[in-house]
This record gives structure tokens, C-alpha cells and sequence, in this order.
């Protein structure tokens, strides 16, 4: 009976199940990560962003930004 849990009693026990908790919260929180890429961040602020420093260097008019503006602020 004194071998039961690996030759360490109950703190074997203890050790395995504190073990198995780990990896599972590893494989959780790998998964989390996983889908947490920079690709899903919110491209309308980058866009807003870009069309800023277009205006800002002269490649459009105040007319054509006020409208993509206004398109972007629909979205």
C-alpha cells in the first residue's frame, strides 16, 4: 500500500496533478495566443492613419480626403 502513488505518498500525487494543471494551461493559453496575431488588428484606424499622412505629404486635395474620410467614418 505504501508504494500506491509512485513511492512519494500523496505529495506524488499532488506533483502529477500539479503537472497535468500546468500543461493544460499552457495548451490554453498557446491557443489564446495563437489567434491573437497582429493580422487581426483594427485597420480603420490604420487607414485613417494613412490617409492622414497622404493629405499631410500633398498626394490628395482636400476635396478627395474629406470623401474617403467620410467613406472610412461609414465602415
Amino acid at each position: 500500500m505504501m508504494w500506491q502513488y509512485g513511492g512519494f505518498g500523496g505529495f506524488g500525487m499532488i506533483f502529477m496533478l500539479l503537472f497535468w494543471v500546468g500543461i493544460v494551461v499552457l495548451v490554453v493559453w498557446g491557443v489564446r495566443n495563437v489567434g491573437n496575431n497582429k493580422v487581426e488588428r483594427d485597420t480603420s484606424n490604420r487607414a485613417i492613419e494613412i490617409l492622414d499622412e497622404r493629405y499631410a505629404r500633398g498626394e490628395i486635395d482636400t476635396e478627395e480626403f474629406n470623401r474617403r474620410r467620410s467613406e472610412l467614418g461609414r465602415n
